[in-house]
């Protein structure tokens, strides 16, 4: 069973440009990770760092931006097919990740977890549109193609963190995945339903999805998946509200990362430790009311930033204060329960 009772960890994207800075901010917490950098060079951005190698993709540094292009996918597919079959293939380069060889040479077995991370293949699929500027999941063969490419993705990343530590997980990020619940959407949370349980079925270690928006709870909550990452600051009152799924989810032995921090300096310069130590408790009381233990919540839980944020005006000032509350929002959390 994985380790809970207010552990803290964060996602992997921060506005730092010092790349040593950025590492030292990760380690700092009781689940490390490798930081993925945008500010620090584009390839960095997830939905870029993650495209190197899947046919069709095109990525324009100077314009910042990538497209689907289904002339380049038909020529490139033979030969990515030939390659799939040779695990470097999939390996994050130098040039697309500053961090994770400098965090896989790092002494981290006094860790209880360490945590790599990938985009969600919902996420990655509706962010780029090709030529028609149409989301490229919405093509059954490229999407199929999507899966198995961030699979093989994971994989690699997986057995390199596993050869430094003995209990490693990556998670996804999948910030877009609340847009299949909109009516518009072409790909339907029913289709995703099947086909992202086959996907997380095909995946190494324990399954965590992170995502700051609001989906419907219960796709996630149903899933096969040991960790849900959450923006609890803004989307905890109504996560909570799905009791049954929530009570089953945390039973079953799973963990609620609960972001209880905001990120975005506006927001954070109207909290302390002690009120954003009331919030959650405040969603934890609504459990309990509806029948979950109180220790068992605790022994479930982890702590984070509520978000990833690149648009503080104040650079890293604002994302170091918020790690700075997460550990002493965890005291206080240990403290009561413990």
């Amino acid at each position: 069973m994985l380790p809970g009772k207010a552990l803290t960890t964060a996602m992997g994207i921060l506005p730092h440009t010092n790349l040593l800075e950025a590492q030292r901010l990760a380690l700092n917490l009781d689940i490390p990770f490798w930081p993925q950098l945008p500010r620090f060079r584009f390839k960095e951005d997830m939905y870029a760092q993650f495209a190197e190698h899947f046919p069709g993709i095109i990525v324009n540094e100077e314009k910042q931006s990538l497209y689907f292009s289904h002339e380049r996918f038909a020529q490139e597919l033979d030969e990515y097919l030939e390659a799939s079959i040779i695990p470097e293939h999939f390996a994050l380069s130098e040039e697309s990740s500053a961090a994770f060889s400098g965090f896989l040479a790092q002494d981290l077995s006094s860790y209880k977890m360490i945590h790599g991370q990938t985009v969600g293949p919902i996420s990655f699929g509706l962010k780029i549109c090709d030529e028609e500027r149409k989301p490229m999941i919405y093509n059954d063969f490229v999407r199929e193609i999507l899966y198995d490419f961030l699979v093989q993705k994971i994989n690699w990343q997986y057995y390199q963190l596993k050869q430094v530590h003995p209990n490693p997980f990556v998670w996804l990020d999948e910030p877009g995945l609340e847009m299949i619940f909109n009516s518009l959407s072409a790909y339907t949370s029913e289709v995703a339903q099947v086909e992202y349980g086959a996907f997380l079925s095909k995946l190494p270690g324990p399954k965590g999805v992170h995502l700051c928006g609001n989906p419907d709870w219960s796709f996630l909550l149903k899933a096969d998946i040991d960790i849900l990452s959450i923006d609890a600051f803004s989307w905890g009152h109504i996560l909570v509200r799905y009791v049954d799924e929530v009570k089953e989810f945390l039973r079953r032995g799973k963990i609620i990362s609960w972001g209880i921090i905001p990120t975005l300096t506006s927001e954070l310069n109207a909290e302390t430790s002690d009120s954003l130590t009331a919030r959650l408790l405040e969603l934890w009381k609504f459990l309990h009311d509806q029948g979950l233990d109180d220790t068992l919540i605790f022994d479930r839980s982890w702590l984070a930033p509520s978000r990833c944020c690149l648009i503080n005006g104040d650079g890293t000032a604002s994302i170091n204060h918020s790690f700075k509350l997460l550990q002493e929002i965890s005291r206080n959390i240990r403290s009561r329960f413990e």
